[in-house]
């Protein structure tokens, strides 16, 4: 068991290093690693543990990280997987709230743009491998599609949860004709009694934080409540979370909004989640505790309702998933991720980082090097970052 804790904990290290682009190409660059490349999982287990943390507020990449730890080695590799995922995009904005500010210096040079172009690569060979598997006929074709448009077209966090919800009605409705419902059961080593009670310590928390902070003196317990929620009641990612937390600590004086904003681009700028921003807030705080105690305080808070959420719900979804009606709704539910993905590769993947000539090309070089020549996807990476460093 320890041994796939450590294994896990330097696959997902890996990953927080080279993981560009965002909530989305995380996906992407997941659905490469572990259902492409190791096959701990298949096609319709990855889009299922996608669709569940869709479902849930907070990170939904680092969720599906986690998931894939619980599944791999207990509760243990899920924790192993978060701390190999933050830890890096974690330290860097520690570091850079401490005082190294000459590191935004980089942040519009060719290599960073050209990092950003070989995720737009990373997604596209993610959805297109998808698409293959989770949209073989013209009726998951069409709920993929009907399900981006509405997200291209009403961007949020509770348009994505009616996309999977319709794609789910759709699936019961006009996939009931098939003859073989795939499900791969997907062995989590956390019973219904645990997930209830992970559940009620998430509720627990959420009603109860606010009312100790309303009755607290101790700074600690506001900064820990304000962060507790912000990772409680965010649906869509990192993305949605930052005008959140800019709420939170702005005009409470707590962060000036030059800060944070400076903050809020290093964050963009660099590998592994966005919710890892926490830690800068954290550390930048002008009322202690702030440096590494405030960033480690921070940085728990917000992670915690994800641990709670993803332990609490995975029992009750497994269940959920071995029934014959819910497996036609996941069809479509999964159609629907797919659609949704197109939306978000669109923007803001698409739109941020594809702008001439010369990023197009780059982007369909990565995606040839990843389907066709199966390319490892951090080797994409560097090789951008060499080209961009090169030429842009």
């Amino acid at each position: 068991m320890l041994r796939n804790v450590f294994e896990i904990f330097w696959i997902f290290l890996r990953l927080g290093l080279t993981s560009f682009g965002g909530p989305i190409a995380h996906l992407g660059y997941f659905h490469d690693e572990f259902v492409k490349r190791r096959q701990w999982l298949d096609e319709h287990a990855y889009a299922d543990l996608v669709a569940l943390c869709q479902f849930l507020p907070g990170p939904a990449s680092s969720q599906v990280g986690m998931a894939i730890g619980l599944q791999r080695a207990g509760i243990l590799g899920a924790i192993a997987a978060w701390i190999g995922f933050t830890l890096p995009s974690a330290i860097i904005l520690v570091l850079f709230a401490l005082g190294i500010s000459n590191l935004s210096s980089g942040l519009d040079t060719g290599w960073l743009h050209a990092l950003k172009v070989a995720a737009v690569a990373v997604v596209a060979q993610a959805i297109w491998g998808m698409s293959i598997k989770l949209c073989p006929d013209k009726e998951r074709i069409s709920i993929a599609v009907i399900a981006a448009i509405c997200v291209s077209l009403l961007p949020s966090g509770w348009m994505q949860i009616g996309a999977i919800a319709l794609g789910g009605v759709a699936g019961m409705i006009f996939l009931r004709n098939l003859t073989t419902v795939p499900m791969t059961p997907m062995q989590m080593p956390l019973s219904k009694k645990s997930g209830a009670f992970f559940l009620g310590l998430f509720f627990i928390l959420l009603i109860g934080l606010p009312l100790l902070a309303q009755t607290s003196q101790m700074h600690e317990i506001k900064l820990f409540d304000s962060f507790y929620r912000a990772g409680s009641l965010v649906f869509g990612g990192g993305h949605v979370v930052l005008p959140l937390l800019q709420k939170e600590v702005v005009p409470t004086g707590l962060v000036s909004n030059n800060l944070f904003m400076a903050g809020y681009g290093m964050a963009q700028a660099i590998p592994g989640p966005l919710f890892a921003f926490t830690a800068y807030l954290g550390a930048i705080a002008n009322v202690p505790p702030n440096g590494w105690a405030g960033a480690g305080l921070c940085l728990f808070a917000a992670f915690l309702p994800a641990f709670l959420l993803v332990f609490g719900a995975i029992p009750f979804w497994e269940k959920l998933r071995e029934r014959k009606h819910m497996r036609y709704a996941m069809l479509g539910i999964n159609a629907a991720v797919v659609g949704i993905l197109l939306a978000a590769f669109y923007h803001p993947v698409w739109t941020s980082a594809i702008g001439n000539a010369k990023d197009f090309s780059l982007a369909l070089f990565g995606f040839v090097l990843l389907t066709f020549w199966r390319t490892p996807s951090w080797a994409v990476v560097l090789l951008s970052a060499a080209v961009g460093a090169a030429f842009m």
